[in-house]
């Protein structure tokens, strides 16, 4: 049976080299555990749902679609941060992206999530993985954050948290990159299926479509929002771009 327990010592990276130390290695949050535990705890789960064919299924054939949105906003050889060790192939392939003149780090609070993580990234030795908790990353600062659907899965105090903890994390002129759902259209076929299955599965996510994502950024002046919206508005890319001294007169949130 394959083993996706922490590795014996979590500060070293998945290739072998020093890496950034889990300082204070975060509690699993209540909601994650009541909430999630069954979707990223159990080990039969990571076995069975960390493959692209399933995410793909889960987000109705647009995960290949909304991974190329995120990474349009992602230049090679930045400093990139991802928040979550996202199910099926976006953390390798984000690596790819990133190339060895750049870095990318990838965070979770879920020690099965690091293990896993650090196993499909096996390697790649500009890419490290850590323990850390979205709403305090450390390690920073970064040129680019990607934050791929992982606001959908928290309460309403932790989307706040997390986004301002992101917002902080990068550098002047940098971009935190949001991919999430949104509220779809009125006429959406799958509109009456999707609030059923965020009712019973998903029940933090219907803020979503609610508020928009800068609404939760209590210094949201202080960035450029940029929004579009995919497969008739059911998912959203928000992208914050960290002004600096020489901008315009900022645009109003997104």
């Amino acid at each position: 049976m394959t083993d996706f327990s922490v590795d014996a010592d979590p500060a070293l990276s998945i290739a072998g080299a020093p890496e950034l130390p889990d300082t204070a290695v975060p509690e699993l949050p209540a909601y994650l555990q009541e909430t999630y535990a069954w979707a990223y705890l159990w080990p039969i789960s990571v076995r069975l749902l960390d493959r692209p064919w399933i995410t793909s299924a889960i987000l109705w054939g647009n995960y290949r679609r909304l991974k190329r949105a995120a990474f349009s906003e992602i230049p090679p050889g930045q400093r990139v941060l991802q928040t979550a060790c996202v199910y099926g192939d976006l953390s390798y392939d984000l690596g790819a992206l990133v190339g060895p003149r750049g870095r990318l780090d990838v965070i979770d609070v879920a020690p099965i999530q690091v293990a896993n993580c650090r196993r499909k990234l096996n390697g790649v030795g500009h890419a490290h993985v850590r323990l850390a908790d979205a709403a305090a990353p450390g390690g920073g600062p970064y040129d680019v954050v990607c934050c791929f659907f992982l606001l959908h899965e928290l309460p309403d105090d932790r989307k706040r948290a997390v986004i301002d903890s992101l917002l902080s994390a990068v550098v002047p002129g940098g971009s935190v990159v949001f991919v999430d759902y949104h509220k779809p259209r009125s006429l959406h076929p799958l509109r009456g299926l999707m609030s059923i299955v965020f009712d019973w599965l998903e029940p933090f996510a219907k803020t979503l479509w609610r508020r928009e994502i800068s609404s939760f950024a209590p210094a949201a002046d202080r960035f450029d929002w940029r929004k579009e919206t995919y497969f008739g508005g059911l998912y959203q890319k928000v992208v914050a771009r960290r002004r600096i001294p020489s901008d315009p007169v900022p645009s109003g949130p997104a």
